[in-house]
């Protein structure tokens, strides 16, 4: 069954040796200095790009530092590494590369900027990851090292690079922990290591189908010992990816029934409109548009109790400036 699946994700004719996937991943396997000297001068580079691009919120800037991060290279070894039963270093890569990364956004944070980090597009979609972040990983990471493994499939890479967030993440984290943003650097870090372990846990299932383990006595026993600790690692990393979801789909849904609510509030008042509903932290604020006084905002109240958790505020927030305070849900 193995060796049927092997043969449909790689034929015979285009499966990479082991020597020569290690020769690719290794950053220590044959010639050390020129890897690592072009493995550091890219990461720095990719850094100073990735970061720039988020600060200017620039997509196509974000996207051509993905293109030539190479952090996942090591990233990849350490699933080789845990396939073959055997230490290549790769670990000390990723370690000293993640810290590099996040100190050159750290530093680059202490260049003034006038837009707020709340405005900014790069930095809030990297700040909440949930578990199709997860999901679009591992799918990431197993075309990856599908394509590692094969001779014909090379073109491919860019794209997974690009699929995949590494750097980006990183640069996040270290422009928000530099504006004091602990928490939305958190959000960005748990992003890079939902992809770091879906890259790993990939790339030791797919080396593993396609029989790059290592022979010896066991060795079945050592492979299994990886996949738990990558288990665990996996664990820890969807707990916190799962609740976020549910937080978000709880929020979105909130949201939803404020503006059907305050939509049949102003039901009376033909001219007024809700324009939209936004949230900041336990506070509702329905955008109204109307030329004429609102209905009593304790009817609003009143429609909200037992459609949402006691405990949220509400605020209408009209078009002309006024604010007004509904109260508090109970």
């Amino acid at each position: 069954m193995s060796r049927n699946i092997r043969a449909r994700l790689v034929p015979q004719q285009q499966r990479r040796t082991l020597e020569q996937l290690t020769d690719d991943l290794v950053l220590r396997q044959g010639d050390r200095r020129s890897k690592t000297t072009a493995f550091w001068t890219m990461l720095v580079l990719s850094s100073v790009i990735a970061t720039a691009g988020v600060l200017t919120d620039s997509t196509a800037t974000v996207i051509g530092a993905m293109i030539i991060a190479p952090l996942s290279t090591p990233i990849m070894g350490l699933a080789l590494a845990a396939v073959k039963g055997q230490r290549n270093g790769s670990l000390f890569y990723v370690s000293v590369g993640v810290v590099l990364v996040v100190a050159v956004g750290v530093l680059f944070s202490l260049v003034p900027n006038t837009e707020p980090l709340a405005d900014n597009g790069q930095i809030t979609s990297r700040v909440s990851p949930n578990l199709m972040d997860l999901v679009a990983a591992v799918a990431t990471g197993l075309a990856g090292a599908v394509a590692l493994a094969r001779r014909d499939v090379a073109a491919v890479l860019p794209g997974v690079a690009i699929a995949i967030s590494l750097v980006p993440p990183l640069a996040v984290v270290g422009v928000c922990l530099g504006d004091g943003e602990v928490e939305w650097a958190l959000g960005a870090l748990l992003l890079f290591v939902s992809n770091f372990v879906a890259l790993v846990l990939a790339g030791v299932f797919v080396f593993t189908v396609l029989g790059y383990e290592k022979e010896p006595a066991g060795a079945a026993h050592s492979l299994r010992r990886q996949y738990l600790k990558l288990g665990a690692l996996l664990v820890l990393v969807l707990v916190p990816l799962g609740l976020n979801t549910l937080g978000v789909w709880l929020v979105a849904s909130w949201t939803s029934t404020v503006d059907a609510e305050a939509t049949r509030w102003l039901a009376s008042e033909p001219k007024a409109r809700v324009t939209g509903v936004d949230h900041d932290g336990i506070t509702f604020v329905i955008h109204v548009e109307s030329p004429d006084e609102l209905p009593s905002s304790d009817t609003l109240l009143e429609r909200l109790n037992g459609r949402v958790p006691s405990g949220l505020k509400v605020e209408v927030d009209l078009v002309h400036g006024e604010t007004i305070d509904v109260g508090t849900v109970s």
